[in-house]
């Protein structure tokens, strides 16, 4: 079984967030494999250890993100795929874009992906991949099942959970539960060091399609201050407090 693995690149969720020139400053932050990422990369060398095949990791993103993609080597992941060119970066629209026509180029039986990254929460990526490919999809997922073409997947579904079943080609995307990441051994980490690298640019990937998202302003949120207690009767809170929503805080 040919399995590819959507993987992105992301801030360490326990990193300080500093904005700086209306962009999130990177000097000196630790990048980490994107942690549902994880899991799909787990769920792929579980699935390739039963059934057998070879798992590609494909990663979009800088130079930087070739340490995350040799930690998925050094996990278990038989190849690492980096589509690098900043003509390519781009919102989800644009990342989507690329991937599915890269991913139309390679022979591929199931591709998985995190359910979203931890750094924009989006969860749009894998899905529109698979609906520019044309499969099915299964977002969310707790548990994986594959039996020759036919899959079977758990799915989170807001606290309940639902039994999916469809055919090989599929994309699914991991939840937390689904599994537990492994720690790369040592002698993993050597051999993934020494594993080549495909690195893909424009020149590879015909994709002119502009991102339909435009960051216009990058900041923080305010500072929590405290609490406020209303004073007066019940009317006269509730009309006080709905003034508030409106004028200051700007909710309703």
């Amino acid at each position: 079984m040919n399995i590819l693995v959507l993987m992105k690149q992301t801030f360490d969720t326990e990193e300080k967030i500093v904005v700086e020139g209306n962009q999130v400053k990177e000097d000196g932050v630790q990048f980490i494999i994107n942690p549902y990422d994880e899991y799909a990369i787990e769920e792929a060398i579980a699935l390739r250890d039963k059934v057998g095949g070879e798992i590609t990791v494909i990663t979009l993103g800088p130079d930087r993100a070739e340490e995350s993609l040799r930690k998925a080597l050094a996990m278990g992941a038989d190849h690492g795929v980096h589509i690098n060119d900043s003509a390519l970066f781009g919102d989800e629209y644009k990342a989507a874009k690329v991937l599915a026509e890269y991913i139309k180029t390679q022979s591929f039986d199931m591709i998985l992906g995190g359910n979203q990254a931890v750094d924009d929460g989006s969860g749009q990526v894998a899905v529109r991949v698979a609906e520019l490919l044309g499969i099915p999809h299964i977002s969310t997922i707790t548990k994986l099942e594959v039996e020759g073409t036919k899959v079977t997947a758990h799915r989170d579904a807001e606290g309940d959970l639902e039994i999916v079943e469809t055919s090989l080609p599929v994309l699914a995307t991991a939840q937390q539960g689904l599994n537990e990441p492994r720690y790369p051994s040592l002698l993993g980490i050597r051999k993934a060091n020494k594993v080549p690298l495909k690195v893909v640019t424009a020149a590879d990937v015909s994709v002119a399609d502009a991102p339909k998202n435009e960051i216009v302003e990058t900041f923080l949120p305010p500072e929590k201050t405290g609490g406020r207690i209303l004073e007066g009767d019940t009317p006269g809170r509730v009309k006080e407090l709905v003034s508030l929503l409106r004028t200051q805080d700007k909710v309703i």
